[in-house]
C-alpha cells in the first residue's frame, strides 16, 4: 500500500528532524510515503481559535487534493504532527457530522475548481507502524536492539484525545509496544498524556516551563534514559528550554527527548545524520556509553 504523506509546517521547519526520521524508517520498512502535491497548513492552534469555519475549509483543501492525487477509492494519509492530526481529524468529523458547515466549506471549495468526497482516511504513524506493518516485521529489522535503553513514551495531549482512534485516550500503548519490540525497556509514568505547556512557554512562560519541568523531572524520577515524544512542540518544549527550567528551578535535568522514529531509525542502524540525532540540544547517549563516561560528559555516538 502507498500512503500519502502530510508533513505540515513543523516537519519543515523546526520538527524537521521528525520528518527525517520517518521517512527514512518508512523506507526501512519497505513502506512508501508519497507527499501531498500543494499541501497547504492544516488550520490548526491559531486558525481555530479565530475562525473554526475557515480551519475546517483549509483542512477540507488537503483532503480535496488528497482525494485527486490518490484517484479512486478510500485514501490513507500519514499525519506525523500531532496538531495537524488533531486539527485535521477533527475537521473531518465536523464536516461528516455538521451539514451546515460541510455545505459552507464545499462552497469555498467548489469556489476554487476542487471536490471533498469524504474518503480520507487519517492514519498517525504509530498506528501505521503497529498495526499495518506489524510489531514482528519491526522487530526483525532491529539490528542494534535498544537492550538496556529505558524509554518513558511520551504522546502529549493530542494524538488520542479527544479522538481515541487506535488506542487508549488516558492509557495508551501503542508507543511502549513499538519500543519494547525494539529491545527497549519502558518506564511507567502516569504523565504520558499530560500537556507540556504547549504555546504557554511563549505566552506564559513560568507557567508553560514549570509545567514541562513536571514532566522530565518525573521521567528522570522514575529511571528514564530517554523520553520519545511524537509531537514536535512537545520535543521542542521539552528539549529546548531544560537551561531556562535550570535557571528557574536549579535543577539540571540533562534528559534526551527524541522522537520515537529515531529510537526506531537507530534500532534499524540507520545513521544519526539521516534520522535529524545531530539537531538535538541533548545527546542521546547509550546506557552502556552513558556508564563509561567521565566526568558527566556526555557525548554523542
Amino acid at each position: 500500500m502507498t500512503y500519502l504523506y502530510f508533513p505540515g509546517c513543523s516537519l519543515k521547519s523546526t520538527g524537521r528532524a521528525y520528518e527525517e526520521s520517518v521517512l527514512e524508517v518508512s523506507r526501512a520498512l519497505s513502506m512508501p510515503l508519497t507527499e501531498l502535491e500543494d499541501w497547504n497548513c492544516c488550520g490548526a492552534t491559531a486558525y481555530m481559535s479565530i475562525s473554526e469555519l475557515k480551519a475546517f475549509a483549509l483542512s477540507a483543501r488537503n483532503f480535496a487534493l488528497a482525494e485527486r492525487q490518490a484517484g479512486n477509492g478510500e485514501v490513507d494519509m500519514v499525519v506525523p504532527c500531532a496538531a495537524c492530526y488533531l486539527g485535521l481529524n477533527k475537521a473531518k468529523r465536523y464536516l461528516n457530522e455538521h451539514p451546515e458547515i460541510r455545505s459552507k466549506v464545499d462552497e469555498a471549495l467548489h469556489a476554487a475548481g476542487l471536490e471533498y468526497k469524504g474518503s480520507i482516511r487519517l492514519r498517525h504513524p504509530l498506528d501505521v507502524f503497529v498495526n499495518d506493518i506489524g510489531l514482528k516485521n519491526i522487530a526483525e529489522l532491529a539490528v542494534k536492539p535498544l537492550e538496556g535503553m529505558r524509554v518513558a513514551c511520551y504522546y502529549g495531549c493530542q494524538i488520542l484525545r479527544p479522538y481515541a482512534d487506535f488506542d487508549d485516550a488516558h492509557e495508551p500503548t501503542t508507543m511502549e509496544k513499538l519500543m519494547q519490540a525494539l529491545g527497549a525497556e519502558t518506564v511507567d509514568w502516569p504523565l504520558k498524556t499530560r500537556c507540556c505547556g504547549g504555546s504557554l512557554i511563549g505566552t506564559v512562560p513560568e507557567v508553560g516551563l514549570r509545567l514541562s519541568y513536571i514532566l522530565l523531572k518525573e521521567a528522570k524520577r522514575r529511571g528514564a534514559d530517554v523520553l520519545a515524544t511524537a509531537c514536535p512542540l512537545c520535543q521542542f518544549n521539552l528539549e529546548c528550554y531544560q537551561d531556562k527550567m535550570k535557571d528557574m528551578f536549579g535543577e539540571n535535568i540533562g534528559l534526551p527527548v527524541v522522537y520515537f522514529t529515531q529510537l526506531m531509525g537507530k534500532a534499524f542502524g540507520l545513521p544519526d545524520n539521516r534520522l535529524g540525532l545531530q539537531r538535538v540540544f541533548v545527546p542521546l547517549v547509550s546506557p552502556k556509553r552513558a556508564k563509561a563516561e567521565v566526568g558527566g560528559v556526555h557525548v554523542s555516538e
